[in-house]
């Protein structure tokens, strides 16, 4: 069976948290990772009430240095530190990260015991033998990154073909996860018989941006698409003037990268009582349209 990418939405409000949305973050699980991206204010409360443990987490991507990404950070860094955290902790973001972080850390003035790492990113900024992120500048006023999670195709062995090969695990059966053939006792078996490609997933992430020709290239194929939707579209110029998207951008954005799902979030507190505007002027462009809610999980 296939590992799952899970997606838990901590926060899908727009720049004022509501009795409803707690402003943006969402948690990324894959295997062993988990990787936290934004830290809006009451994020660890919501990893409380999503049952999520905050010292799993070694990875932090911040799109921007905006409060309502942002203001949970110091509260969060805090509780890791006052719950015995003894991992390497890497802060990834956009540029003057570090410098923020330095004076976030001078400002809030706790005792930790664990290290914090923190990297500028752009591109291709961390790989490892089944997964890489990736990070895109946006347009946004200040420097402000999209992220891409990008699972890469995998080559499974059919234990039930290996069952009745008869071939023993070990060194062997690693050469076959390459794609080679092996011999064994002296019989041929080819990795084409005892093998199944498990294609890659992508999960793309763009909060805080306005429209622009990078976007598209970026998320193009995403398996989930992950985008921010603070406008509808009759206020598509107050959207442009606030450096946001519009419900209809980003199924535009959706549709244009052939994307097979789009999740809006980042939802402006004026439609709280009219979420079905957002939604339905996305799905009216791009059918496979949902929105968030906080503590809301998808998998793939």
């Amino acid at each position: 069976m296939a590992s799952e990418i899970k997606i838990t939405f901590l926060g899908t409000a727009g720049q004022i948290p509501s009795a409803q949305r707690n402003t943006n973050s969402l948690l990324l699980n894959y295997k062993g990772e988990n990787i936290l991206i934004d830290c809006g204010e009451g994020t660890q409360r919501q990893f409380r009430k999503a049952k999520l443990n905050p010292c799993k987490v070694d990875k932090i991507l911040i799109t921007h240095w905006h409060g309502d990404h942002i203001f949970g950070l110091p509260g969060f860094l805090s509780t890791l530190a006052l719950s015995g955290y003894n991992k390497k902790l890497i802060i990834y973001g956009p540029k003057r990260t570090e410098i923020f972080v330095k004076e976030l850390l001078k400002v809030f003035n706790f005792e930790r015991k664990y290290e914090i790492e923190v990297k500028e990113v752009s591109g291709k900024f961390f790989e490892t033998d089944e997964f890489f992120l990736e990070a895109k500048l946006m347009e946004h006023g200040i420097p402000c990154n999209a992220y891409c999670f990008v699972k890469k195709d995998q080559i499974r062995i059919d234990k039930e073909k290996l069952k009745k090969s008869k071939l023993l695990s070990g060194p062997l059966i690693s050469k076959l996860k390459q794609g080679k053939n092996i011999s064994y006792e002296g019989k041929k078996y080819f990795a084409k018989d005892l093998t199944y490609l498990e294609k890659g997933k992508k999960v793309s992430f763009v909060f805080d941006t306005r429209l622009n020709k990078r976007i598209v290239p970026f998320v193009e194929n995403s398996d989930l698409l992950i985008c921010e939707s603070s406008y509808e579209a009759e206020l598509i110029e107050q959207a442009k003037e606030h450096l946001h998207l519009t419900s209809v951008q980003a199924a535009e954005i959706a549709k244009k990268s052939k994307s097979k799902k789009l999740i809006l979030t980042h939802i402006s507190q004026r439609y709280d009582k009219n979420l079905n505007k957002i939604l339905d002027e996305s799905k009216a462009v791009f059918k496979n349209s949902e929105l968030a809610k906080d503590l809301d999980c998808f998998e793939i």
